[in-house]
């Protein structure tokens, strides 16, 4: 080898054979650096795609955690409207036939007519309310003119309101049974018996039960915190106290949430949905371990039913359990879980659009801060399933028959859908499965006959957003409680749910509704009994005289 050149040289043999091995040799050692290159090459390419799918990752955790969670978008970056705007921008670009008073148009002769102004202002308060008037009057000196000294008169009254509010009034029910007895034989003691109580021997009436039911199970208000605001009060009342006339009150509705269950399978449209809870004291599991809370939501529209049910397991058995008996639509999202009851030939499965939407929604948080401005083949797929969104909120507003709803659904909604399935298809090869929207994409197709049945029935919604809006208080109420201590008040957390929520769907006020519930079930021992305290019976004028 020469180096006085300043570059490298070898010395070839002059043997034929040796020359003729030293060439293979290089070619084997060429064909070797070779493979090893595509080889480093294809991990380059896999490590890649691994690091845009962390950062896809990345991206929707941190939207998940920093970003606001609505689905909406502002605008899009070529100017068209937002997500759920955008429907009604290409289509529906006249106004309201019917318009509110305040927005109707005032014509003169000089010029077009053009729509007044909504005037600013704060709304009244509820007629309902009491009025206490405190009168602010002239003093008798002051009743003069000031010019010709004459008596002044009352000519009228200005009025204006306040809202005041008297913080929670905290009494003792004292009661007083009259005894009666023969001055003779001393014999023959009589008493009026007490009213039966929802639990007996308590300290608790019912407004007070109720009180308690509705600020944990409505408002989320821990038994910790309200123990803490009855000792304010100078009243001693410790969570366990109220602990447990939770999970007595819960076991005494139990007859209610029985037939409720019986009104909610005879109907043939039912929703449902599960969230964990954490079990503290459960046999057989770790304190860690997360439970369910399975809500299921149906009945006639005139006659909503919501119920809870608790479930260490998420299995499919538990929904097979649940629905045993019923005959209909299903209504669920994408969990595996719901496959098994799904395929009774008595049940016809329909998917939640709002899951899919969910699914594209990510894959635009996936490209980072503003990815929304980017309109890709996930805004594309937005668009259209905004215009699905805009078909229903208009059917809404005009609170459209089942069979507008179904006429409308078929002319409109169906070539969308249509139009979408056909962009899926070509589309989806295009796309790694692996990507956020290659799982969007995917999620769309599979689940494609569920998200579309709801064109078959105008009775059906287009998602399951019902049922999850009243999974809501609870999720909420689990940031503030964070678990149940064991099974009994888990499950009579389930049945004071039911209670509250299916009166918030009958437009009860939950509170008034306990209180009424509290105070008459004691007394009831028939099946007709039971019937008169569901929600859709109970008189709304009678609840404000409990």
């Amino acid at each position: 080898m020469d180096t006085h050149s300043g570059t490298l040289s070898f010395e070839l043999p002059n043997d034929p054979i040796s020359l003729r091995e030293m060439v293979v040799s290089l070619c084997s050692e060429k064909a070797v650096w070779e493979d090893e290159k595509k080889l480093l090459e294809k991990e380059r390419e896999r490590m890649k795609h691994h690091a845009e799918y962390l950062q896809h990752q990345l991206n929707v955790l941190s939207a998940k955690l920093y970003a606001r969670s609505s689905e909406k978008r502002k605008h899009w970056a070529d100017g068209l409207p937002s997500l759920f705007d955008e429907a009604e921008f290409v289509v529906a670009n006249t106004p309201d036939e019917e318009e509110a008073p305040h927005e109707k148009e005032v014509t003169t002769s000089n010029e077009q007519s053009k729509p007044k102004k909504k005037k600013p202002g704060r709304k009244p308060l509820p007629e309902a309310l009491p009025r206490v008037d405190v009168v602010h009057d002239l003093p008798e000196s002051e009743r003069v003119c000031a010019l010709d000294g004459s008596a002044l008169v009352e000519i009228g009254r200005e009025f204006s309101e306040q809202l005041d509010i008297i913080p929670a009034k905290v009494q003792v029910i004292r009661h007083v049974q009259i005894k009666y007895g023969c001055p003779h034989c001393h014999q023959g003691v009589k008493t009026k018996p007490m009213p039966p109580r929802i639990i007996p021997k308590a300290l608790a009436t019912a407004a007070m039960l109720a009180t308690v039911v509705v600020a944990k199970y409505a408002d989320g208000l821990p038994l910790y915190r309200q123990s803490g605001i009855l000792v304010r009060a100078g009243i001693d009342l410790p969570r366990s106290t109220l602990a447990n006339w939770m999970i007595k009150a819960g076991q005494a509705v139990q007859p209610l949430i029985n037939l409720l269950r019986d009104h909610l399978l005879d109907h043939d449209i039912l929703q449902m949905d599960e969230t964990t809870v954490q079990v503290l004291k459960e046999p057989g599991r770790s304190a860690t371990s997360n439970s369910y809370m399975w809500v299921q939501k149906g009945g006639p529209m005139h006659q909503p039913i919501i119920l809870f049910d608790y479930n260490a397991s998420r299995a499919g058995t538990v929904p097979q359990e649940l629905l045993l008996g019923f005959k209909g639509y299903l209504q669920t999202d994408g969990y595996t879980g719901y496959y098994s009851v799904a395929s009774h030939p008595d049940i016809t499965h329909v998917g939640c659009m709002a899951h899919a939407r969910r699914k594209f929604d990510e894959a635009v948080k996936a490209l980072g801060t503003g990815g929304w401005k980017k309109t890709g083949k996930a805004g594309e797929a937005l668009a259209l399933i905004g215009k699905l969104y805009a078909i229903e909120k208009d059917l809404r507003e005009k609170k459209a028959t089942s069979e507008t709803r179904y006429k409308t659904r078929q002319s409109h909604a169906k070539p969308i859908l249509d139009k979408m399935k056909s962009w899926a298809d070509a589309t989806i090869p295009t796309i790694p499965p692996k990507t956020p929207l290659g799982a969007a994409l995917g999620y769309l197709l599979d689940h494609w006959p569920r998200l579309t049945r709801y064109l078959d029935d105008g009775r059906l919604e287009i998602d399951n957003n019902a049922v999850e809006n009243a999974i809501r208080p609870f999720v909420i109420g689990r940031k503030g409680w964070l678990f149940s201590d064991s099974v009994r008040g888990v499950k009579s957390s389930a049945n004071l749910y039911s209670l509250i929520e299916t009166a918030k769907a009958n437009e009860l006020e939950p509170f008034a509704y306990l209180r009424h519930l509290f105070t008459r079930l004691p007394s009831a021992t028939t099946v007709d009994d039971y019937e008169n305290l569901l929600p859709w019976n109970v008189n709304k004028a009678t609840l404000s005289t409990d």
